[in-house]
C-alpha cells in the first residue's frame, strides 16, 4: 500500500493545476467543431470581461452527462449569461426544459440574445432572482440540478437540491477544487469562508449514502453525484 499522500503546503494555490495544460490542449484538439458560432462569441465575451464560464471541455462534459441521464428537466442554480445552459439545452431536446436562474437582468438579456441565435431559447425558462428562492417556488423532481452560485452557498444548495433529484438523476457542481485551495494546507481565499464551504459541500456529498459521487478535475473541478435508484 502506498504511503498516505500529504497535503501540499502552498502560498499561491494557482500552482496546483489538476490537469496538465498539454493534456487539456490535446482534449481540445479532439473536439468536433460542430457547435454554433455564437458559442465562440460567448467565450470571447467571458475572456474580455474576465467572466467565469465553465469553458468548452466542461461544457461538452455537461452535455454528455445530460444525454446519458436522458435529462429533460434541468434546474440551474446560477446561469450567468447562459453558457452552461447552451450545453444543457442541446442535450434536453425540443421537448426538454432548462430552468435558469440569474440575479442580473442584463445577463438574462444576453442569454436570450445568445441562445436565440443558437435556436435554443425555446428550451429555456430563464428566471431573474435568487436561485434558492426560485427553486423553492418550483415544484417537482429534476433530472439534473446544476450548482454554480456563490461558493459560500454550496452546502445549502446541496441540502436543498438533493431530495428534488429523481432516482438515477444527477447533481452537478462546478469549481469544487477551487484552484487547488481544497487540497492546500495554506491558501489565500477569494472571499472569506468560500474554500471551507466548498470542502464542506464536497464532504457532504461523498458521505451521503443515497448518492454515488466523483470529481472530474477538468478546469476547476466538476463534481457529479448520481442519486441511487430505489
Amino acid at each position: 500500500m502506498p504511503d498516505k499522500l500529504q497535503s501540499p503546503t502552498v502560498v499561491n494555490p494557482n500552482f496546483l493545476i489538476p490537469v496538465n495544460p498539454a493534456i487539456e490542449s490535446y482534449q481540445h484538439s479532439l473536439l468536433r467543431q460542430t457547435d454554433h458560432p455564437v458559442l465562440a462569441e460567448m467565450e470571447a465575451v467571458a475572456e474580455k470581461n474576465n467572466f467565469p464560464i465553465v469553458g468548452r471541455l466542461v461544457g461538452v462534459f455537461l452535455e454528455v452527462l445530460a444525454k446519458t441521464a436522458n435529462a429533460e428537466r434541468i434546474f440551474e442554480f446560477g446561469s450567468g449569461y447562459g453558457y452552461s445552459a447552451y450545453w444543457f439545452a442541446k442535450a434536453v431536446g425540443e421537448k426538454g426544459r432548462v430552468i435558469c436562474t440569474e440575479a442580473d437582468l442584463l445577463n438574462k438579456d444576453k442569454a436570450e440574445h445568445y441562445l436565440s441565435a443558437a435556436n435554443l431559447w425555446d428550451r429555456i425558462d430563464f428566471r431573474a432572482g435568487m436561485a434558492q428562492d426560485i427553486f423553492a417556488e418550483t415544484d417537482g423532481l429534476f433530472d439534473i440540478c446544476y450548482n454554480d452560485v456563490d461558493k459560500i452557498d454550496y452546502p445549502g444548495i446541496w441540502l436543498m437540491a438533493k431530495d428534488r433529484i429523481r432516482p438515477g438523476g444527477l447533481y452537478i457542481a462546478d469549481n469544487v477544487l477551487w484552484r487547488g485551495r481544497v487540497a492546500a494546507e495554506h491558501y489565500v481565499d477569494v472571499f472569506p469562508g468560500w474554500t471551507e464551504a466548498i470542502i464542506e459541500h464536497n464532504q457532504l456529498i461523498f458521505n451521503d449514502p443515497e448518492f454515488d459521487a466523483f470529481i472530474n478535475p477538468t478546469r476547476d473541478g466538476v463534481i457529479v453525484a448520481r442519486r441511487k435508484s430505489a
